[in-house]
């Protein structure tokens, strides 16, 4: 079937202006882009002078652990209302996929956020997981594999060095999965295993991305001027020691390293910015490829442990319980509290689980002060009762100048950095982070158009070599994303919902159209993406 799309503005992916045009859709490739085109079609689409772009790519997502839902659509429809129609997903170290058959830890992969829980199964190999996907979810999606995955499947979630057999099988997971076609690995050095695990140890998982020139996303191990990831409350921001982490791990090496979610967690960390920005320029000028990604919000989400020191988290329940770890995390963490500008009163309860829904929405201040309880003993009860699995959102994460700022910076990406939940308070990413990318442009807070529409399709499809994917090209798969600029100009963001999507088509597919979302056209949509 052949279906022409007339009368656009289409911005094709590359950074270059807009230009009024056609584009012919065969199947589900594009079969020419041209300002005019005479071949008969079966259907012509006229988009009345609306806006065309290659269909959106959310370049940091978890979605892969939604992908395998016997019921994957619901997890997927908000991210398709905002035009996304493809995820590199397996970020933050927390793949789905990281594990070999027979694998007896597969229950403490996904950092107490994901699991394997409604799904079609496990498929700890790409290969498995590509085979379940393909076909049988909504979106596209490239994988990543995570370090804390492999990590946990060969020697759990202790605190403590891998022996040398241990590591060895991680690695063999690893690089399995980039032989199979992973756009790249992950890290999750703030989560559990991957925050137990010492340089020399990253240095080799840094080794493989180089060997097979791919991608190392990291989620660091400190994102404040503060933090629970070093004892030492004084002194250089945590924040940046975290990236001087990162230069010990690439320095010197052509390494792709992508900095996931560059935020400031806490008032007094904002200020970090532009050191952040000067020492990614020097590991740059050093041979490494560094890059970053942000997302159009000024908080997060995180699983409700992600404050606690891992000194702390790496004791036994009896130890925690001992006068004196108590009143040492106590006194840690009022010190953080006072010199990070963050406090309890920014962390607010999302989920904690089945009959804890009143405190949904609060935070764990207001929930100290209505239960009589300090701050401390409230947060810590919440990580009990939610047997330190339980979810939280938490700010401030940014700024909207910070936001503008990064918008503009030639290194950096877009993406969402979000999940549909199950239960209680969702990230507001869900509904309308890309569009707001674009609201910003249109504002005069952003980038120009072309560049922004780059940074969240070819420019995200060139940094993890995405075949044939993030530009209106001939030949290349027909995704497409039509919005109306004026209501994007116009809109009010944050309110649940979407707003300046009109039309997204996944593998030429026609699956949203205004308002409609065509389940039909949804089911088997989606296709696995390999990296060769």
């Amino acid at each position: 079937m052949k279906t022409l799309i007339t009368n656009g503005k289409i911005y094709d992916g590359s950074g270059s202006e807009p230009f009024m045009g056609q584009i012919l859709l065969s199947g589900d490739r594009i079969e020419s882009v041209a300002p005019t085109i005479d071949t008969p079609a079966d259907r012509v689409i006229d988009l009345q002078g609306r806006s065309v772009a290659p269909g959106f790519i959310d370049g940091h997502s978890h979605n892969d652990w939604f992908a395998i839902k016997k019921d994957p659509l619901p997890y997927f429809e908000p991210f398709i209302r905002q035009g996304i129609a493809t995820f590199v997903a397996g970020n933050c170290g927390l793949s789905a996929i990281g594990f070999e058959e027979g694998c007896t830890t597969t229950h403490k992969l996904g950092g107490g956020l994901f699991g394997f829980r409604d799904t079609t199964g496990e498929y700890g190999t790409l290969e498995d997981f590509f085979a379940a996907v393909d076909g049988n979810m909504p979106c596209n999606m490239a994988e990543l594999a995570g370090h804390c995955s492999a990590r946990a499947a060969v020697g759990g979630n202790e605190n403590r060095k891998l022996t040398a057999e241990e590591e060895t099988a991680m690695l063999a997971i690893l690089e399995k999965a980039l032989q199979q076609g992973a756009a790249g690995l992950s890290l999750g050095m703030m989560y559990e295993p991957g925050l137990y695990a010492d340089v020399e140890e990253l240095k080799k998982v840094a080794a493989l991305c180089v060997k097979y020139n791919r991608p190392l996303t990291v989620h660091p191990r400190a994102e404040s001027r503060v933090s629970m990831a070093y004892p030492q409350l004084l002194g250089r921001s945590h924040l940046l020691r975290a990236f001087d982490e990162l230069v010990e791990i690439a320095g010197g090496t052509p390494l792709k390293l992508h900095y996931s979610h560059a935020i400031f967690v806490g008032r007094s960390s904002f200020k970090d910015k532009d050191e952040l920005l000067r020492q990614m320029e020097a590991l740059r000028q050093s041979g490494c490829d560094v890059m970053f990604d942000i997302y159009n919000e000024c908080l997060g989400v995180s699983v409700i442990t992600v404050i606690l020191p891992g000194w702390y988290q790496g004791m036994s329940a009896e130890e925690r319980k001992k006068p004196l770890n108590r009143l040492k995390l106590a006194a840690m963490v009022k010190a953080s509290s006072l010199l990070l500008g963050f406090g309890f009163k920014d962390i607010v309860v999302a989920y904690i689980g089945p009959g804890y829904e009143g405190y949904e929405g609060k935070s764990v201040h207001q929930i100290a002060r209505e239960e009589g309880l300090s701050d401390l003993q409230a947060y810590l009860k919440l990580c009990e009762r939610s047997n330190f699995q339980g979810r939280v959102n938490m700010g401030p994460y940014s700024t909207p100048e910070i936001i503008s700022a990064f918008e503009r910076n030639e290194y950096c990406l877009y993406m969402t950095d979000a999940w549909v939940e199950p239960h209680g308070v969702q990230n507001p990413a869900v509904y309308d982070c890309y569009p707001k990318f674009l609201r910003d442009s249109l504002r005069g807070t952003g980038d120009t158009m072309p560049n922004t529409v780059r940074r969240m399709t070819g420019a995200i499809a060139d940094r993890f070599m995405l075949p044939e994917r993030g530009y209106l090209r001939e030949g290349y798969f027909a995704d497409l994303t039509v919005f109306d600029e004026e209501t994007l100009r116009n809109a009010v963001p944050d309110r649940e919902q979407s707003f300046g999507i009109e039309k997204v088509f996944i593998n030429g597919r026609l699956v949203l159209d205004g308002d409609r979302l065509d389940q039909e056209a949804l089911q088997g949509a989606g296709r696995a993406i390999r990296v060769r």
